[in-house]
């Protein structure tokens, strides 16, 4: 399909659609010679978008990234016809577009039902107002779309331009100068809010498998990654409705903790559209099970209960069997401790459905603690292992073991469809929650909470032995977050 009256807007532009239009018929010819830098940049943006996806590409070129990306449907925009010629005859089953994005007509030509994924690899470099077109793309979203801008970084250029010379690379036009950080901040004048950026590839050759190596376990180090030739900054529109009033299930899991069921249910406070509670018993030895059974009886006219045993062991098994049984829009985990104390909660609901957040993380590590709440190693591995998932989630998390995280039932079964990408690994939950709502391009923000000192039972967590499987799941993480 070709805009009608879609004509380049000036000199800049004309000389742009020439240039493609030139190297359209060379380009893959081009690519096969860094077919090693466009791969990882594929199977890169192939995390980033899940397949079966509603996605917009635009500077589509020939198409193979939006075929790559295996959508539902999926729509391709390039100012140039010689390229989309090139699409349209490798990918017939993908809908493509000639024009230019920063023209309205463009615009108005994809408006419709929504697009899941809008994507932007290296077109920031030739658009004339940045702002405007993004602006442009927020009536192509809606409140889960995300925009996935991919650029290259402009230290770079010596090198590249090297690289053109020794005709190693295809030439290229005059591109905009833009680091990540006004990437961002562009998008965010432009109605869009950060969700994550990553940076990759610090050599872009393979090399004999040295490239691969590099870009792994030195490329992907803080610091030296921002080095990397490419960059990805991840958004989400800001222009988001708040939820209409949700249906809540609380989620309590618990495991000899017979002394704190009661008090779970005295100290939890009436909000949103209907409260449901739901205790997971684990295998307790002190008579929990029982109690939740009398507390159930007792509080039946006052509480919708529901209550079982789990099936397996550890809390993520517990978890996910609430998961299971929860009828609410939005699920809440509480631990049965109750060192967060369930007064709290009210604020996670109104962070969840005014769309400040999709997956409210709490958080012990603001406010000062009670006398023996937290051990002090504890405490240091606690910041430690925050400091490295945020590293390894390009999102800032300052507490990775906060029993307490709230979300959209929807969103949960997102996470649950897309947990096959990293298994069932996690015993304790909070690490299988917290990589799906990354990987599912949640934004997710922290709720500071004040984390209080048991008053019943003792702490379930072996400092030594637990420390062990954070470790393991470090080094899990890496190899499934930080890929070459």
């Amino acid at each position: 399909m070709t805009i009608a009256g879609d004509k380049p807007s000036n000199r800049r532009k004309t000389a742009i659609l020439e240039h493609a239009d030139k190297y359209a018929s060379e380009r893959r010819s081009w690519i096969q010679r860094t077919d090693y830098f466009h791969e990882a940049d594929t199977e890169y943006m192939r995390f980033l978008v899940p397949e079966n996806a509603r996605v917009l590409d635009i500077g589509c070129g020939a198409g193979d990234l939006l075929a790559a990306l295996k959508p539902s449907h999926g729509v391709g925009v390039d100012i140039s016809p010689a390229m989309i010629k090139i699409a349209q005859n490798s990918h017939p089953d993908l809908t493509f577009v000639t024009g230019d994005i920063e023209n309205p007509a463009v615009i108005k030509t994809l408006e419709g039902e929504p697009f899941d994924f809008i994507v932007l690899s290296d077109t920031i470099g030739v658009l004339d107002d940045i702002q405007r077109a993004l602006q442009s793309l927020v009536g192509l979203c809606h409140p889960d779309t995300r925009v996935i801008v991919s650029y290259y970084n402009y230290a770079w250029s010596p090198i590249l331009k090297l690289l053109e010379r020794l005709k190693l690379k295809m030439p290229q036009v005059e591109l905009n100068y833009l680091p990540p950080a006004d990437t961002a901040h562009i998008m965010d004048l432009a109605g869009f809010q950060l969700v994550k950026q990553e940076w990759r590839t610090l050599l872009p050759m393979k090399l004999l498998g040295l490239g691969p190596l590099i870009n792994r376990y030195i490329g992907s180090l803080p610091y030296l990654r921002r080095l990397g030739v490419r960059n990805f900054t991840v958004a989400r529109p800001m222009s988001i409705a708040p939820l209409p009033p949700q249906t809540v299930s609380v989620i309590i899991p618990c495991r000899n903790e017979k002394g704190n069921v009661e008090a779970a249910l005295m100290r939890l406070p009436k909000f949103g559209k209907d409260l449901e509670v739901v205790f997971i018993e684990g295998h307790s030895q002190d008579g929990s099970f029982e109690e939740i059974e009398r507390v159930a009886e007792a509080y039946k006219d006052q509480f919708n209960i529901q209550f079982a045993r789990q099936d397996g062991v550890g809390k993520g098994d517990a978890m996910r069997k609430g998961y299971a049984m929860a009828t609410g829009e939005v699920l809440m985990i509480l631990d049965g401790d109750l060192t967060v104390p369930p007064e709290d909660l009210p604020k996670f609901y109104d962070a969840l459905v005014s769309g400040n957040g999709n997956f409210i993380n709490g958080s012990r590590m603001v406010y000062p603690m009670e006398d023996a709440a937290m051990r002090f190693l504890n405490l240091i591995a606690n910041a430690v292992f925050a400091w490295i998932f945020s590293w390894l989630l390009n999102e800032r998390i300052t507490d990775t073991l906060c029993g307490t995280k709230v979300f959209t039932k929807a969103h949960y079964k997102r996470i649950e469809e897309g947990r096959s990408y990293f298994g069932d690994f996690d015993p304790f939950g909070d690490f299988d929650l917290i990589f799906g709502a990354s990987k599912q391009n949640l934004k997710i923000i922290d709720m500071p909470i004040r984390y209080a000192s048991r008053t019943y039972g003792e702490t379930q967590i072996s400092r030594f032995r637990h420390g062990v499987l954070l470790l393991r799941m470090v080094v899990f993480a890496f190899r499934k977050l930080k890929p070459s």
